[in-house]
């Protein structure tokens, strides 16, 4: 009797377990499992040694990617980046900002998963969730009644992910690798613009713009999700929005570098801000970040020292 109770429990157990393994891997992938303070470049290769997070695996075709959050960009890389040498350089950018821009990926594939399930269950109507979703992705005002069908497509072509190659590509070409002012002072990768005067200003505001600045964030990672939703919400990038649905519709790869030339808004540089986009990515093999995956373990949390 004893053995059979014992054999009812573990059972229980067991589809207890079963029934929330996916609510406990996003937890435990959420887990801070190691946090790091660095002191200087150096500090980062080490941990990147230690967690196998090297050129030599990536080469060899390895795509795992740890998932590292650094908490800020240190005022000193700005001067150490400039005496490093170039493959460092990169090699530390890339890797810290692409584990940021998969695990951005990451939220929203979990977003438009759940999205996908909520239209095949035909849960539209009154559902809490997903108006907050359509506010969050800009298709509803707070103030609207209701979601309709048109609505609901729209906010399928929003809530999508962007190819890490194009991200990388963007984030070393606005933030110059991380070195610019704005970067440091405020963590903002991309170069967002921002009109409520909480942003840095320029040195020398172009006028017939209007008072803007730069947005800052509270962290890398901050920066990495608000130019994913930029892309994802603005009408400068309907373009990019348009392709993205015809490639998903075709059941075709999406890469950075297809998705480049629909931002010539994103610069005033327009045609030549696109061929450097391509160039980048070509130069730096970044299509091969198009293929990475995140590793199903916790966070480790990098903060550079004082």
């Amino acid at each position: 009797m004893q053995l059979l109770t014992s054999l009812k429990v573990f059972l229980i157990c067991l589809v207890w377990l079963l029934a929330s393994c996916s609510d406990t891997d996003k937890s435990l992938n959420d887990t801070v499992i190691r946090t790091a303070e660095v002191s200087s470049y150096e500090d980062v290769l080490v941990i990147f040694e230690e967690t196998g997070y090297t050129a030599e695996r990536w080469q060899a075709g390895n795509r795992e990617v740890p998932r590292i959050e650094l908490l800020n960009i240190p005022e000193r890389w700005k001067t150490q980046a400039q005496t490093i040498p170039l493959s460092d350089k990169k090699s530390i950018f890339f890797r810290l900002i692409g584990s940021g821009v998969l695990m951005a990926n990451e939220d929203i594939t979990a977003e438009r998963s759940r999205l996908l399930e909520v239209i095949a269950k035909k849960e539209t109507t009154d559902n809490l969730w997903l108006r907050d979703l359509a506010i969050k992705y800009q298709v509803i005002k707070q103030d609207e009644d209701e979601l309709s069908k048109a609505h609901i497509e729209e906010l399928t072509r929003r809530v999508d992910t962007i190819p890490p190659s194009l991200a990388l590509a963007q984030a070393a070409e606005e933030s110059g690798w991380g070195t610019s002012r704005f970067s440091i002072q405020g963590n903002s990768l991309f170069g967002q613009w921002d009109f409520s005067g909480a942003g840095i200003k320029p040195k020398s505001q172009r006028k017939h713009l209007g008072n803007y600045s730069v947005a800052a964030f509270d962290s890398p990672q901050d920066s990495i999700d608000a130019y994913m939703l930029n892309l994802n919400t603005h009408r400068a990038y309907q373009g990019l929005r348009d392709k993205r649905a015809a490639f998903r519709k075709q059941n075709k790869t999406l890469t950075g570098w297809e998705l480049a030339d629909t931002l010539e808004r994103y610069s005033e540089r327009g045609k030549d801000y696109v061929k450097g986009l391509r160039s980048m990515i070509k130069h730096n093999k970044l299509e091969l970040a198009d293929q990475a995956y995140l590793w199903s373990k916790g966070k480790i949390v990098i903060e550079p020292a004082p």
